[in-house]
Parts: structure tokens; C-alpha cells; sequence
């Protein structure tokens, strides 16, 4: 038996590589530095949609599709913060996409609800009203718009499309697994993708982020960094920001939101503290486990980017639920092609009838 399953091959999919030694993801025959930065959101969903979804769709149609489900998710927002008074954020989202209904678009209501229900819910416990949809927009600049009551600069659009393109798509993660699963009993893109946005809450998935901005707090100045590291490596403590259960090298990923995190004016303190603390936290590491390599991961830079675009941190989860989606709807469509019910075996290893034959695995 491999706990978490570790090395277990559970699907052969077309949509992504992790190739933890070399540092390397490679989304449908591309390099992530080839796309991220490149492309747009709807270019990326239209490029992994393709062949699966029951109609193809170019950069142009999938903008118009999803601007016309963002205005139809809108509608659904009075019963949304009527139902969800008192809850997070993202358990709010998760009740709001609840309310979607199955169907041949369903991928494209569930990628397009998500924005406009995070950004709902999050005016909401501002005190703030809800803001329509803009007509035109793309997709992470209405987001914005939504968020903000006010269009967002090229730049910070730009930045935010960047980030839900590292992230869209990145191997059998947790969430993608248990869309997976989920999608094998054909019980639908809509409740696939929730019990998906389950995964991600968990503190061990998507939460990363906002932990590494809380060690950037407690750092403060770039004088205490070294103390800061040795201490909390002496204590055993994880440094937020570094390692990765598949990398074995740098997170391809970190490179590409650096380069985008450096433009934006108002990150340029955090930014060179989020670099002192990458410098020596990699020599720190690598002095403390010299059999390990443990490089940058995702969640670094990511940190940064998030709250130079002005994003709150409890939106981290949901606003990462905004770009993984393409992936976990791409793979409920190849999961769902495979014909095949995921059902894994289990080694029980409790007590048995006085007789009974001790099996090494079981149904």
C-alpha cells in the first residue's frame, strides 16, 4: 500500500504533465512559460475544452458564452446571499454553484458562476450591494469590476489572468482526483465541481497563499530574515512558500508570477522582502537537508500577486477555484469518456471472525 497514494497511476490524461524532476509542467503539448502570460483566460479554457466539450468553441465564442452565464449566475445572487448569511466566502460559493443546473453547458455556468458569486459574496460582508456584470469585459477584468465597483488597470488584469493560467490545470491533484471520482458516477459537471471545491478548501490544498503573507507580517523587515528562518527551522516549523509534494526542483510556476509580480507598482516593499526571504530560505534549507531539494513552490510569488491586485486574503481559495476550474472541467469530460467507475481497493486490517481467511486487499 502507497499512503496518499504516492506514485499510483489512477487516469492516462491528454490535459497535463508534472514532471517534478526536471521542473516542468506542460499543459496539451506546451510549456506553462509558453501560455501563462500569453494567452487569455478564454483562450486557455477554449484549448482545454477542446474535443471535450459537446461543442467546440473558439477564444471569441467562449468569452460571448461565459459573459451570457456570468449575467444568468447574476440573476441567481439574491437567493445566493439569502441562503449563505453568516458563511465564508468560499462555503458560500460552494451553496452557489449547488444552484446551477446539470446540462451540456454546465461547464461553462460553473466557470462562469464562480467570479461573479465570489465577488457577491465578499461585497456582501463589506456591507456593499452586489455589481452586475460589465457587458464586453473578459472574464478576469469583470471579476475585478465586480470586486472593485470600478474597471481595473490593463496591468492588474493582465496579472490576475497570469495567476488563473499557472493554475488552471496541474496534474491529479486532490481537487482534480475528486472530480474525478466524483464525474465516474456520471452524477455531473455541477456536483463534480463542488465536491472539487471541497478538496480545495482544505488547509492542505488551496490555502497556501495566505499563510506566506502571514510570515511575511511576522518578518516585517528584510534585517530580521535570518533570524526569523533559524529560528523557525529550529523549531521544526514549515517555511510557507517552499517545497512541493512533486517538484523536486524550483515550481516552474514561481518564475512566471515573479516576472509579473515586479511590474506592479505597489508590491515593490513586499517584493524585495519576499525575495530576501526566497534567498535565504533556499541556503537555509538546503544547509538543514542537504538529501532534499527544496526550492520555490507556486505560493511565494502568488502571495504577492494576489495583494498587489488588491485581493483580499480570504479570497485566495476561491480566486484559485476561479482558475483550476478549466482543469477540473476538462477532466470531468475525460474522465467521464473513460466509461470507468473509480473504485480502488482497501487492505482491512481490523479484527476477523474466528476463521475467516485474512485477505491482502479487498473489495
Amino acid at each position: 500500500m502507497n499512503a496518499g497514494l504516492e506514485g499510483v497511476v489512477a487516469a492516462e490524461t491528454v490535459l497535463s504533465q508534472v514532471n517534478g524532476i526536471e521542473g516542468r509542467l506542460i499543459v496539451r503539448g506546451h510549456e506553462i512559460e509558453e501560455l501563462a502570460g500569453h494567452w487569455s483566460f478564454e483562450a486557455m479554457a477554449a484549448f482545454l475544452w477542446d474535443g471535450f466539450a459537446p461543442q467546440s468553441m473558439d477564444e471569441g465564442q467562449v468569452a460571448a458564452a461565459l459573459e451570457r452565464s456570468r449575467n444568468s449566475a447574476f440573476g441567481k445572487v439574491p437567493d445566493l446571499l439569502r441562503a449563505t448569511e453568516g458563511s465564508t466566502v468560499v462555503d458560500g460559493l460552494r451553496t452557489g454553484l449547488s444552484l446551477l443546473a446539470e446540462g451540456p453547458g454546465s461547464h461553462i455556468d460553473v466557470t462562469a458562476a464562480i467570479p461573479v458569486f465570489v465577488a457577491a459574496l465578499l461585497r456582501r460582508d463589506q456591507g456593499e450591494p452586489p455589481i452586475a456584470p460589465t457587458p464586453g469585459l473578459r472574464h478576469a477584468a469583470d471579476f475585478l469590476a465586480m470586486l472593485k465597483g470600478e474597471p481595473a488597470s490593463e496591468l492588474l488584469v493582465d496579472a490576475l489572468e497570469t495567476y488563473l493560467l499557472t493554475v488552471a490545470d496541474h496534474g491529479m491533484n486532490a481537487s482534480t482526483f475528486t472530480a474525478r471520482v466524483v464525474a465516474a458516477t456520471r452524477a455531473g459537471t455541477v456536483a463534480s465541481t463542488v465536491a472539487a471545491l471541497g478538496a480545495l478548501s482544505g488547509p492542505l490544498h488551496g490555502g497556501a497563499p495566505g499563510p506566506v503573507l502571514d510570515m511575511l507580517d511576522e518578518i516585517g523587515d528584510e534585517s530580521q530574515v535570518d533570524d526569523w528562518i533559524a529560528r523557525h527551522l529550529g523549531d521544526g516549523e514549515r517555511l510557507m512558500g517552499f517545497g512541493h509534494r512533486i517538484y523536486r526542483t524550483r515550481d516552474p510556476r514561481a518564475d512566471v508570477l515573479k516576472g509579473v509580480v515586479e511590474r506592479i507598482v505597489n508590491t515593490r516593499d513586499r517584493m524585495a522582502l519576499a525575495e530576501a526571504v526566497e534567498k535565504a530560505s533556499i541556503a537555509a534549507l538546503a544547509a538543514r537537508y542537504p538529501d532534499r531539494n527544496l526550492d520555490t513552490n507556486v505560493e511565494l510569488f502568488t502571495a504577492v500577486l494576489l495583494e498587489g491586485v488588491g485581493l483580499s486574503r480570504d479570497l485566495f481559495t476561491p480566486v484559485f477555484a476561479m482558475g483550476r476550474v478549466l482543469g477540473w472541467t476538462a477532466h470531468i469530460f475525460e474522465q467521464v469518456a473513460s466509461s470507468r467507475l473509480i473504485r480502488p481497493a482497501s487492505s482491512y486490517v481490523g479484527p476477523l471472525p474466528e476463521g475467516a481467511p485474512q485477505l491482502a486487499v479487498a473489495g
